[in-house]
């Protein structure tokens, strides 16, 4: 399965740099779909209940951890850039990935 999200070093930074990217896309393929703009309240009901995985290292592996589990899936791609975000913020966002939220999921995954 595959999910879109972001990875900053705190929840606040990764909602602050992932909104705006995601608005612009999100309203855009809405716009060709009949849909109303997105508004903030609904992206933050997404990343706090829904399809997003957006936040810190901690916060995305949990998430991603309870999905894993609940749906019984053998793999998770995360995608984790939206639009044109700066390309520093996905790197880092890469690297989080890589170096902290695998392993972590990997290791709630164990237990």
């Amino acid at each position: 399965m595959h999910s879109p999200g972001f990875i900053a070093d705190t929840d606040e930074e990764a909602r602050e740099r992932h909104w705006p990217y995601y608005r612009v896309i999100r309203d855009r393929i809405g716009a060709q779909r009949g849909r109303p703009p997105v508004r903030e309240e609904e992206y933050a009901r997404e990343v706090e209940h829904g399809s997003l995985y957006v936040g810190s290292p901690e916060t995305v592996a949990r998430k991603m951890a309870r999905a894993i589990k609940a749906l019984g899936v053998g793999r998770f791609d995360l995608i984790y850039t939206s639009g044109n975000q700066p390309i520093s913020a996905r790197l880092r966002a890469v690297e989080l990935y890589g170096t902290k939220v695998i392993p972590m999921v990997r290791e709630l995954l164990a237990d």
